[in-house]
């Protein structure tokens, strides 16, 4: 009996097992986004208390990215080894700590150091999330269940603002970190409780691996080796640097701009960076749903988006008003936001759940990179020169994203093509899932 191919652009609907896993990964991602924004958003008050430079305020907000960029790689093989659900818990749990204690630094030092422990402790969550995903969806589903639990990230971009601003302005930047740390408290909760069981596993390696063994079906030693080893995996990883050398960037100091540059108060800034917060909410879903209908072939996505964004970003930069700025950065945040699913959109096709904590862990340690690299470049060149000098460094990510656009496979069939000889053992599982498929 052959399985018909699905239909390009098909939009199946998602499983019980499925939707819950995406509310309860939402809501993780949501509490995951938020916390990591606050920081933007008080790091004025942050550097008046402790008196700060541009170039220390930038060093606050890279030594957290740089944690969290060394925990990928490994977060992701501690996901295949011991199970994407225990490793969410563990981040979600160790992150609300020191979310609590953020609210308590009481100086320069002492905040250098919860940002490291902060970043470390978030830097396992998404590969595991990803694995979680992965062991709970049919591969037909994947990619609408993925884009619908980052399209969280945008919509925190959106909320973060509106409900942080008020509440500093308020009470003070302390009381952001306590109270959100609250939320996370009752997410780990609904998860622990909640999150549905692994999918049975397939005799072709579809689905996620069952409950009895989730966790024990880590990918072998020598797959791990070989995706690190493999090239293409680092060149994908390549172009979500790019992507979030913008993302990082904008998210880093725009909040700093407004307030010092604009003369914006935090109160007033909430509903100025909403805007752009929600063009990339929008934005990140059409890009998941080109994705589907394009059934890859990213280039055709993020080379025109990143096309726009750098020249948008060149506008916004030497903008003369704050209308002007706002508009050119939204346009630049909703076209770069066009590439996020894209990124990932052949890879989760095409990789087995088992060797997904490593590869995601790959390629977001490409991300997380970006912001260590995005900040301090920017404070560095803000204080020697402008903000106008430091946002136009951005293009540089527009750039490379489109260029390794054009340097990946653009299919499930180029990948594993590509990967024959390099990581045979880890696409093992898809060719013979794909041969199944074809009549």
């Amino acid at each position: 009996m052959t399985v018909s191919r699905p239909r390009v652009g098909s939009r199946p609907r998602l499983s019980g097992p499925a939707r819950l896993t995406v509310a309860l990964l939402f809501a993780a991602w949501f509490i995951d986004y938020a916390d990591r924004l606050i920081i933007n958003l008080v790091l004025p008050s942050i550097g008046e208390e402790f008196d700060l430079s541009r170039s220390q305020q930038g060093v606050v907000l890279s030594v957290f990215f740089l944690a969290y960029a060394l925990c990928q790689i490994p977060g992701g093989m501690l996901a295949d080894r011991f199970g994407g659900r225990r490793m969410v818990l563990w981040a979600l749990a160790a992150w609300t700590v020191f979310t609590v204690l953020t609210g308590f630094a009481w100086s320069f030092a002492a905040l250098l150091v919860l940002r490291v422990l902060f970043g470390l402790a978030q830097g396992v969550f998404p590969p595991a999330a990803a694995k979680v995903l992965a062991e709970r969806t049919g591969k037909e589903e994947r990619m609408r269940a993925n884009g619908l639990v980052l399209s969280s990230n945008s919509l925190a971009a959106v909320f973060t603002p509106l409900a942080v601003a008020p509440l500093v302005a308020a009470f003070g930047w302390r009381s952001a970190y306590i109270s959100v740390a609250a939320i996370g408290v009752f997410v780990y909760t609904a998860i622990r409780m909640r999150l549905p069981q692994p999918l049975p596993q397939t005799p072709g390696g579809e689905e996620g691996d069952s409950a009895a063994a989730e966790g024990s079906a880590a990918a072998p030693r020598s797959d791990v080796r070989a995706l690190l080893r493999w090239g293409t995996l680092w060149r994908f990883a390549a172009m979500m640097f790019g992507y979030s050398i913008i993302i990082w960037g904008l998210n880093s100091w725009v909040p700093t701009y407004l307030n010092d540059e604009r003369g914006v108060p935090i109160e007033a800034a909430g509903p100025l960076l909403a805007v752009p917060a929600l063009a990339a909410t929008v934005g990140t879903i059409i890009g998941g749903q080109l994705s589907d209908r394009l059934a890859g072939q990213h280039w055709k996505v993020i080379v025109p988006g990143m096309s726009v964004a750098a020249a948008a970003l060149l506008l916004m930069a030497y903008a003369s008003g704050l209308a002007a700025f706002v508009v050119f950065g939204t346009v630049a945040i909703f076209a770069t936001s066009l590439s996020y699913m894209p990124i990932f959109a052949v890879p989760m096709r095409s990789l087995p759940a088992r060797q997904m904590g490593v590869a995601t862990g790959v390629i977001i340690f490409g991300g997380q990179l970006a912001g260590v690299v995005a900040p301090s470049v920017m404070g560095v060149l803000a204080d020697a020169f402008s903000f106008q000098v430091a946002f136009a460094f951005l293009v540089l990510g527009a750039v490379v994203a489109a260029v390794m656009a054009c340097l990946t496979p653009q299919t499930t069939e180029a990948l594993l093509a590509d990967a024959r000889g390099r990581v045979p053992d880890a696409v093992k599982e898809s060719s013979t899932s794909m041969e199944k498929e074809l009549p």
